[in-house]
């Protein structure tokens, strides 16, 4: 376990140089750089934000060009894909690609205004629609729809609400307009939603009928055309050519698809200029030098020394951090313990104080992971799977490279759980063996008990899995303690609860009624007085320097009785690992359920049976890898960071990000 030692470092070097400099550092990657508040007369701060906005602005650019690409012209890529990595470039090759990124980035602009023009005409064509459909009920009518008639007549088109006959309406306009006999009603088309008419009436009555309509629930057109037919006609061609533009523009988009791998490299080329932008508008500058402070790994600081000064005209110090430094953190670890580093991080970096917790981790995560599943199928399927990926996927990202390294050591400890518990894809050798040979005394046996047949002896396991589990990261607290010379620290929060707690467990296990819930013998008198004079002395030790910290003695023994308290969370804690149980009964019961199922199909079926018993054990036991392989996963991840970190761990350090080349399609590393 092991958190790697930072040097700080200070880089002076001539402004005439910054640019090759700064892209050298990057290309690197092994430099911290950290922005820097200090302005005075001589050194200030350069505001390159708005460059950086304005290369960030060409990456979307990009970016945006290769999703339009990915929707007019999907890239055709297998399942795996994803787990290729990013493709690797040559230092030659990235500097043939940057002489030609004004033609990559004039590329990109037109790919995203062919868009917005195929958008627009997208968009355009289901507004003619829904006009073409108004249009639809006034075809027959040979006036325009805006039409309000002549000197001496008044002429209303419009629509009355749908299942209004010609007959009800003119009943309805005798009953609103009685004095009105001089209006003429004539139906223009009927239909469920609406009946359009148009009214023919002598000026003098207009009002009159007007405010009729207006009762009637009269609406006008909602278009207004000279001619409906024509408009109609017009509509339909201009839809047509919308659509025929739309082939069109896709077309054009499609001849940009051999063009996909520059666009993502213009994307990457941007994104790291405006990260070295980023980090000039942080530097101290004057006329003639600037200054960059930061931090570096102490393993590469010779190296970087040597190199920049062979390179550049420049100056390197690096010192080791001082008590009130506060050093990113980066963690290095053997294969074994690597892939829980990021376990550990997302829960949080060890703090200057702290040591390393992966290799505590890993011992346990894999462990707690495989009693959980606990099915050497699923187990090996695991291993299988992983390596292959890990075999064959050579670029693999170093992220997804520890996803799959752990799930390969995870699926280890699965199989060898499995075996230990005679579980194989459930029961499915017996079930097979009956089912199709008709032999009963073929089966799996367990190499040490069947949890499923004795699940009380399994809840004994996991209590005492869980108990080591605790004390371990108890014992981890002391050497955190002694390692920062926290001696008195180390036995008040450490040996005194070792002997509380052990103290606790061990009087409980000479009880008969506790003994009996686990299925165990009880231990001796002898043990339990042991036992109960250490709880009796841990206890008296915790209640007196729980609150050590209180120089009043009143306030010390309070605080120490509610430190005291806290024995109850260990109860609470040692609790949580029948989860392990739960799950592990989980795994095995439904696993036996969809063999069952299989058999039930298969028996007495012939061909079709063996057919149906292969398809519901396939897709049964993929639903059950699946879910109960997430739950193992969410719990382990719960067991260490609530109960075993909750004893030792805070955490609260800062990740080492270094000045690097974060790219999401395209890699150039030059090594130190």
């Amino acid at each position: 376990m092991s958190v790697l030692p930072m040097k700080r470092v200070l880089i002076v070097g001539l402004k005439k140089d910054r640019k090759r400099i700064l892209e050298f550092l990057q290309h690197e990657g092994v430099i911290q750089v950290e922005a820097q508040n200090s302005d005075d007369d001589v050194f200030k701060r350069q505001d390159r934000s708005q460059a950086s906005a304005q290369f960030r602005k060409n990456a979307d650019i990009a970016d945006s060009a290769l999703e339009i690409l990915g929707r007019h012209a999907p890239e055709k890529s297998g399942l795996l894909d994803s787990l290729n990595g990013r493709k690797e470039l040559s230092r030659e090759q990235y500097e043939t690609k940057v002489l030609s990124r004004d033609d990559i980035l004039r590329k990109a602009q037109e790919i995203v205004s062919l868009d917005k023009e195929y958008e627009d005409s997208r968009q355009e064509i289901p507004k003619i629609e829904s006009r073409i459909v108004a249009l639809r009920p006034w075809a027959s009518y040979d006036l325009p729809l805006d039409f309000e008639g002549t000197k001496s007549a008044a002429v209303f088109t419009g629509s009355l609400p749908g299942g209004t006959t010609l007959d009800q309406a003119e009943a309805m306009l005798k009953e609103y307009a009685p004095d009105v006999d001089d209006c003429e009603i004539n139906l223009i088309s009927q239909e469920p939603e609406q009946t359009c008419v148009f009214l023919i009436v002598g000026r003098d009555h207009e009002e009159e009928v007007r405010e009729a309509l207006r009762k009637m629930n009269f609406a006008k057109p909602p278009l207004e055309s000279a001619d409906p037919v024509q408009a109609g006609k017009d509509l339909e061609a201009r839809r047509e050519e919308l659509e025929k533009n739309l082939t069109s523009i896709d077309g054009k988009i499609k001849e940009y698809e051999g063009d996909r791998e520059d666009l993502k490299f213009l994307s990457d080329y941007f994104s790291l200029r405006a990260d070295k932008y980023d980090v000039i508008s942080g530097l101290e500058q004057s006329g003639t030098v600037f200054i960059v402070r930061g931090w570096v790994e102490k393993r590469y600081s010779d190296a970087l020394e040597k190199s920049l000064t062979n390179k550049f005209d420049c100056v390197y110090e690096a010192d080791d951090p001082d008590e009130k430094d506060d050093p990113p953190v980066a963690l290095k670890n053997n294969g074994f313990v690597n892939p829980v580093e990021s376990v550990v991080e997302s829960y949080s970096l060890p703090n200057k104080t702290e040591f390393d917790p992966s290799s505590l981790v890993a011992l346990f995560y894999y462990f707690l992971f495989g009693m959980m599943l606990s099915d050497a199928g699923y187990g090996i399927i695991m291993v299988v799977a992983c390596g292959l990926l890990l075999l064959k996927k050579k670029h693999m990202e170093p992220g997804m490279r520890k996803t799959m390294k752990m799930f390969f050591y995870c699926g280890i400890s699965t199989t060898f759980w499995g075996f230990m518990f005679g579980s194989f894809f459930g029961d499915a050798v017996q079930v097979i063996a009956t089912t199709f040979f008709g032999r009963d005394d073929i089966t799996l046996k367990p190499l040490w008990f069947a949890q499923l047949d004795d699940p009380m002896r399994m809840l004994a396991f996991c209590f005492l899995v869980g108990i080591i589990h605790l004390f371990i990261g108890l014992g981890a607290l002391a050497y955190n303690d002694i390692r920062n010379h926290q001696y008195l620290d180390a036995f008040y929060d450490v040996v005194l609860w070792y002997m509380f707690v052990g103290g606790c467990i061990l009087y409980l296990l000479t009880l008969p009624m506790m003994a009996s819930m686990l299925e165990m013998n009880p231990l001796s008198h002898t043990v339990g007085q042991i036992g109960k004079w250490l709880a009796i002395i841990g206890f008296i030790g915790v209640v007196l320097t729980g609150g050590r910290e209180s120089k009043n003695w009143g306030k010390r023994i309070l605080k120490g009785l509610y430190s005291a308290y806290g024995i109850t969370s260990w109860l609470s804690d040692i609790l949580s690992y029948s989860r392990l149980l739960a799950l592990g009964l989980a795994t095995g019961v439904i696993a036996q359920v969809f063999n069952k199922m299989g058999s039930m199909v298969a028996t007495g079926t012939g061909v079709v049976g063996v057919i149906a018993f292969i398809l519901i054990f396939i897709i049964g036991h993929i639903l059950n890898l699946g879910i109960n392989a997430l739950g193992a996963y969410v719990h382990t991840n719960r067991l260490e960071y609530v109960e075993f970190f909750g004893k030792f761990y805070s955490g609260g350090g800062e990740k080492f990000t270094p000045f690097a080349q974060n790219t999401k399609y395209f890699k150039v590393k030059e090594e130190i």
